[in-house]
């Protein structure tokens, strides 16, 4: 335990009876880089399997300019009016202006709204014509 300068937990493990017993410093490194990759992917397996877990059930809503959406209006865009709730929670449908990422949209809002037309995805539903009518 003296002998070696411990700097990562990795190297705090307890190495194999014959990798102990060698001295030679090119095996011993090459051990350890061995340890280190092993690990690495261990890391990635294990993250992949949590993030696919995390993300079941989740589908991505991508909306191109000139589709139309629905708008879910949350009460902090409207603070300014007092009376909120007996306001609709849904209104549309509007158009797509502008795609800004796949996270953000700009919408084409009446002047009456006096609020900005950048909405982020989770505000926003596809306008469906069929199911409309």
């Amino acid at each position: 335990m003296y002998d070696f300068n411990h700097l990562t937990p990795l190297d705090l493990s307890p190495l194999f009876l014959t990798e102990r017993v060698n001295l030679d410093g090119k095996k011993k490194a090459e051990f350890a880089k061995h340890i280190h990759e092993k690990a690495r992917l261990n890391i990635e397996r294990r993250t992949e399997q949590y993030a696919k877990h995390a993300n079941k059930g989740y589908h991505k809503l991508i909306f191109e300019s000139r589709d139309w959406v629905w708008l879910h209006m949350r009460k902090e865009r409207f603070s300014a009016q007092t009376h909120f709730k007996f306001l609709p929670r849904r209104d549309g449908p509007f158009q797509v202006l502008e795609r800004i990422n796949d996270n953000a949209y700009k919408l084409d809002l009446p002047g009456e709204y006096k609020i900005s037309a950048t909405f982020n995805v989770a505000d926003l539903l596809p306008y469906d014509v069929l199911v409309s009518q």
